[in-house]
Formats: structure tokens, C-alpha cells, sequence
């Protein structure tokens, strides 16, 4: 089972990154894997393991970037987001 929330650390590490992401679903997985090939630094948190109040919180944050709150969902500096799998979008926002 995967941890509820961590931190990976990478030597991209310029930026605060967030990714709140679901235990099952492929697409955060794919995108968790993405950010540590690409050695950036994030910390996670699987919103479906996350306690109520937690998951709560989360959809809160999500939704102050975004009028989505689908997974995963990748916070920036606490400025911006990025909704979905989109390594290029990532890429280009951390200017790898």
C-alpha cells in the first residue's frame, strides 16, 4: 500500500511542488513516476487514503487554481496547477 503522503527528493528542486494524486488511478502513477525520472523534487498526497477532513482540504486547495478537481492535479509555488498527465505542460512549467 502506498504511503498516504510523503516528500521525493530530486535535484530539481527551484519549485514547491504538489501532487495530490489517487492510490488507484494510472494516471498519477504515471505522472509520480515522470516527476522522479526527471529528478524533481515534490510531495505527494493521495487524496483517497488521506482522512476525510484531509481529502476536504485537498479538493479546497485544487479548487483555488482550478475548476476541476480531477487527478492527478500538480501545484506549483502555490500559484498554479496543472490538471492530468501532461509531462510537456510539466516540463515547461519547471523549465526543464
Amino acid at each position: 500500500m502506498a504511503d498516504l503522503r510523503g516528500h521525493v527528493d530530486g535535484k530539481h528542486n527551484a519549485h514547491k511542488v504538489l501532487l495530490y494524486a489517487l492510490s488507484t488511478c494510472i494516471w498519477c502513477r504515471k505522472t509520480r513516476q515522470w516527476l522522479e525520472e526527471a529528478e524533481v523534487a515534490f510531495d505527494y498526497v493521495y487524496v483517497d487514503l488521506v482522512s476525510a477532513d484531509e481529502r476536504t482540504s485537498a479538493r479546497e486547495h485544487i479548487r483555488q487554481f482550478s475548476d476541476r478537481t480531477s487527478f492527478p492535479a500538480i501545484i506549483f509555488d502555490d500559484s498554479d496547477c496543472i490538471i492530468g498527465f501532461k509531462p510537456d505542460a510539466i516540463k515547461e512549467r519547471l523549465g526543464l
